[in-house]
């Protein structure tokens, strides 16, 4: 086996970061960049496509640099924030517009339009997604409506996820996406290999402004030459939520994963068969491969770890994202404070782009450490509800395991295992989603025969939180959240 190390680009939504793997799963290095998120109305969010480059490129070189040099890499993975949409020129590689960021709520008339025309059921059965802002097709409609430099691009119009916008400015002009970012803009058919012409014509989006679909592991080509001193094969594509999966080895039908990032993504794995939610779940892609294409049910929160972003820049209740779980330590329970976190709406089960976010039980009494108490177990209420979408279609949990920088919080690991009431494991490495793209490109690269074969030899340690808390305080929470919703 090669030692040579694995490059992997993990572009997130507050930050961007290179790591690099060694064939046995060993994080040798990291070098991460803060991005900027930009506000420019309520309900709008939006990216800097240059800024996300520049400093991807240089995190890559950093790594590079670690490695030894660009002959010392075996091969480049990349995973990205998924719905995100850029719009650039064929010709200069340039945007044409700031990039619309999943969480962006612009297009929600757009998407309660297509709703009243009654055309909500035929998307969903087509593309396993509910008609709402969070996905790609109605950005990229909004930005031909409302971009200038969009509308008049003509054939120099390119539209593209993260993950393609990355591999055009790596590559010099090689305009792909892979096909789990594809099936999340909904303009692929759930069970199609290309673009779907009548979604396409649905959504007013031009397929000639499309990507090439790939497979998520494959010969993408290779970087310039210019960027690192000499070319580094592109090995594995595949959307943040997906490569979390395959990282932490949910590989067997029933495995179910949390991603605790900006939003909370849960996804469980169904294998060839193409999934169908009647309970406000999605269907999604999870990883194709020639000949061979698994699916997963997932459901999606729009806040999680923005929540703590927020106290802590916005309302400066804390200073560090570290310093929420000793507060939440510090009183034995929220004081009666319940919060509804519904800053970016709210997704699933519900689905409400409108709904906006409340604190509720406020008193003279109510502290600091009340208030960000009240936040954190939001989280784990928000699981609860999508814990029961999932049962009710047939997928319960058995374990959750989970990932991402907010799982390294223990309060908030054990608080998930309380309210679940079920086993919430955890790895060592929680950088899952980076882990899972670093085993597409070692797969890609010929390192191992398989996903299986690389989850093997790459698995991390783990830990396990187990229920603690009694039935009457468990039901007591949950009767307080589920009135909050129905106030919302």
């Amino acid at each position: 086996m090669s030692e040579r190390p694995i490059l992997v680009l993990d572009e997130g939504t507050t930050s961007t970061r290179a790591m690099l793997y060694a064939p046995d799963g060993r994080r040798l290095g990291m070098a991460q960049a803060d991005l900027g998120q930009y506000y420019p109305r309520p309900g709008w969010v939006e990216h800097d496509a240059t800024e996300i480059w520049e400093k991807t490129l240089a995190c890559a070189r950093d790594m590079v640099a670690l490695a030894g040099g660009a002959d010392q890499v075996a091969a480049i993975g990349i995973t990205n924030q998924r719905e995100t949409v850029v719009a650039w020129d064929r010709r200069t590689g340039e945007p044409l517009a700031p990039a619309i960021v999943w969480q962006d709520r612009r297009t929600a008339g757009h998407c309660a339009a297509l709703r009243e025309a009654g055309e909500e059921e035929a998307v969903q059965r087509r593309t396993g997604l509910v008609l709402d802002p969070y996905f790609s097709a109605t950005k990229m409609r909004w930005l031909l409506d409302h971009a200038p430099a969009v509308a008049e691009a003509g054939a120099r119009l390119a539209f593209g996820t993260i993950e393609s916008w990355l591999m055009w400015k790596l590559t010099g002009g090689q305009h792909v996406s892979d096909a789990s970012n594809a099936s999340r803009t909904q303009l692929m058919a759930l069970d199609g290999t290309d673009w779907d012409i009548g979604l396409c014509d649905l959504f007013g989006v031009p397929p000639q402004a499309l990507p090439e679909i790939v497979d998520n592991i494959g010969a993408f080509g290779a970087t310039q030459a210019e960027w690192f001193g000499q070319p580094i094969a592109i090995r594995g594509l595949m959307g943040d939520q997906q490569a979390a999966t395959i990282g932490q080895a949910c590989l067997t039908p029933g495995d179910a994963k949390a991603t605790l990032g900006t939003g909370a993504f849960v996804l469980a794995y169904m294998g060839g068969a193409v999934p169908v939610s009647r309970h406000r779940l999605l269907g999604t892609l999870l990883c194709r491969l020639p000949g061979e294409t698994s699916y997963a049910l997932e459901g999606s929160l729009f806040v999680a770890g923005s929540l703590v972003q927020w106290m802590r820049d916005e309302l400066r209740l804390i200073a560090t994202a570290e310093e929420s779980e000793a507060l939440a330590r510090s009183v034995p329970d929220s004081g009666g404070v319940a919060m509804l976190p519904a800053l970016a709406g709210l997704g699933a089960p519900h689905w409400r782009a409108d709904a906006k976010g409340t604190i509720h039980g406020l008193t003279l009494g109510t502290k600091r450490a009340h208030i960000v108490r009240a936040a954190l177990e939001s989280l784990s209420h928000q699981l609860h509800d999508l814990a029961g979408a999932f049962a009710a279609d047939g997928m319960p949990w058995r374990t959750l395991c989970i990932d991402g920088g907010m799982s390294a919080n223990d309060w908030i690991a054990q608080d998930l295992a309380d309210i679940l009431d079920l086993p919430v494991d955890r790895p060592a490495d929680v950088e899952t989603t980076a882990r899972g793209a670093a085993m597409l490109a070692a797969v890609g690269a010929g390192l191992f025969p398989s996903l299986a074969a690389a989850a093997a030899a790459m698995r991390a340690e783990r830990r396990c939180f187990t229920p603690a808390l009694p039935d009457d305080a468990r039901n007591e929470r949950l009767r307080r959240w589920h009135a909050l919703l129905a106030c919302a």
